[in-house]
């Protein structure tokens, strides 16, 4: 736990990249095998699954300080970090150092874990005992850890990073082999930096290639982008972001469905991977799950999809009343060889011929080139993305490789303009990590008569100048509080820009939007001026307008 926490403490303490990427690299240089296992999967954001409620772990630090519970949770309510609560609140307590010299392993493996076996009485006891073999440094990293919020500023492409300097791997490999479905032991951190190819789990992806927001349209950058003909365009589908494979594994010819979120949808899509049966054993493709009905020109609305994605065995019924397809973009593996370094045309002429001829009524299709002779012929079929149910368009360079993560140059989207609504402040709550202290997270209401109905909730899109003024007018100016919640005075409008817009009974106002964002602080507008729950509505797709 001793170098555990020092490399918390370096990371922690620093926003500079190539600091972080030493810290890391110096600690996997000299740390046992098990416990940089469990390091990388704390780094690339996997969380122990929560074992005690947060309600818990304050009560206990308010027993262990003799503390007015009321007053633990006006200090959280300020601090807005539970881990950091409960250490500034245990420093009245005494410290130890006897569990610097436990391995980080056998603290996860033998002392947090078991914790879900034992009833409250037994837990209390045991972290209590845990806090008092720490200072406060490790105690703060063990808080971490038993709340689940182990954030630290670090990316997977930084630990990627870090982890090929030390081993002196090509991060690409490093890349492939943090995908998927793979567990923190001692003998997967050696598989993880061992410059011999061992061969790959059958059912292990690859990275995606992720596509960066393009700066300024094309036909107002030519001198950047280049000539029309050196680009291939793409419809960007609004689905689910998915690796198809097909491999021969343990039990024969199987077929897998990874997530962008890395989540195995296995059985999720059994009409897929029927479909995937008839693909050619050893490929990869990369696309897109979309709720689609057979023969139609366009897909069903993401609202469609979102009815099948918490489905783990989805009945017959389901399956037909929200039919699904994979659109794929592009071939990652072909003949089970690693073909993400040919051109995107050889890449896209395999995929045609394992897919076959497109067909509106297959479960499998490809994505086809968007013909558009010019920039400006482009750009106005961009306009009508909506119609054809789309985000606008993917732009990907002629010739070029399939990359990892969002290596900028090669795939740029080319967004559709978002929705855009103004809207009044009703409630704000704090935010987190380093804006904990300020209120940022705000809920949004728009007219309905002469009420206004809470529609959505932003946290991003003001400077920081702008969350200070915000933060101070409504400190001064709550009408109410609800735990860390306020309402303030209906005073301030702000122009929301969000990417969806779709019908929920789950929400007061009838509406749910994707993506919601502040894009500015209207101070020349009244609240009266702010838009209508009717107008609001009248932007859902046709199939939305009626609740289903």
């Amino acid at each position: 736990m001793r170098a555990f926490t020092a490399l918390y403490t370096r990371l922690d303490a620093t926003t500079a990249t190539n600091d972080k990427v030493a810290a890391m690299r110096d600690y996997f240089a000299t740390a046992p095998a098990a416990d940089a296992a469990w390091a990388v999967s704390f780094l690339c954001g996997r969380r122990i699954k929560r074992l005690i409620p947060s309600a818990r772990l304050r009560e206990w630090a308010a027993e262990a300080i003799d503390m007015p519970l009321w007053l633990v949770e006006e200090s959280y309510s300020a601090v807005g970090d539970l881990a950091e609560t409960v250490t500034l609140l245990l420093d009245e307590i005494e410290t130890g150092t006897a569990g610097l010299d436990i391995a980080l392993h056998d603290w996860v493996e033998q002392r947090i874990l078991p914790l879900r076996n034992l009833d409250d009485d037994a837990r209390k006891a045991k972290i209590e005992g845990y806090w008092r073999e720490l200072p406060t440094d490790a105690r703060f990293t063990l808080n971490k850890l038993l709340t689940g919020a182990f954030r630290v500023g670090v990316s997977r492409r930084l630990v990627t990073r870090a982890l090929a300097e030390t081993a002196d791997i090509e991060p690409a490999r490093i890349a492939h082999r943090l995908m998927g479905r793979w567990q923190p032991t001692r003998e997967f951190f050696e598989r993880l930096v061992d410059p011999e190819d061992r061969g790959e789990d059958a059912a292990q992806p690859y990275p995606f290639f992720l596509a960066s927001p393009i700066e300024q349209a094309p036909i107002d950058n030519t001198a950047d982008l280049g000539e029309r003909a050196d680009w291939h365009a793409e419809w960007k589908w609004d689905g689910i972001r998915a690796q198809l494979i097909r491999r021969q594994g343990k039990n024969g010819s199987e077929c897998h469905i990874w997530s962008r979120g890395e989540d195995l949808m296995e059985g999720r899509f059994p009409e897929l991977e029927q479909a995937a049966s008839e693909l050619p054993d050893g490929c990869v493709l990369d696309g897109e799950i979309l709720a689609w009905i057979a023969g139609e020109p366009r897909p069903l609305p993401f609202a469609r999809l979102q009815r099948r994605i918490g489905r783990l065995k989805p009945s017959a019924k389901t399956q037909s009343q929200h039919p699904v397809r994979f659109i794929a973009y592009d071939l990652m593996e072909e003949g089970g060889r690693d073909i993400r370094g040919e051109p995107i045309e050889t890449r896209r002429a395999l995929l045609q011929q394992i897919v076959g001829e497109r067909d509106d009524n297959a479960r499998i299709t490809f994505s086809a080139d968007v013909e558009a002779a010019s920039w400006v012929d482009l750009a106005t079929l961009r306009e009508r993305s909506r119609e054809f149910a789309t985000e606008g368009f993917v732009l990907k360079r002629a010739g070029s490789p399939y990359r990892v993560g969002r290596t900028r140059g090669d795939w740029w989207k080319w967004k559709v303009d978002p929705y855009s609504i103004d809207a009044v402040l009703l409630y704000a709550q704090p935010g987190s990590g380093r804006r904990s202290n300020l209120l940022t997270d705000y809920t949004f209401a728009v007219w309905d008569g002469d009420n206004l109905v809470p529609f959505a909730k932003a946290y991003s899109g003001l400077t920081d100048e702008e969350i200070g003024q915000v933060d101070h007018w409504i400190r001064r100016h709550t009408k109410e509080r609800f735990g860390p919640v306020r309402s303030v005075e209906p005073t301030h409008v702000f122009e929301l820009h969000f990417e969806g817009i779709q019908a929920s009974n789950r929400h007061k106002s009838g509406i749910a939007v994707r993506f919601p964002r502040i894009a500015r602080w209207r101070h020349d507008k009244r609240i009266q001026d702010a838009d209508s729950l009717e107008g609001v509505k009248a932007l859902l797709p046709a199939e939305e307008k009626v609740t289903p």
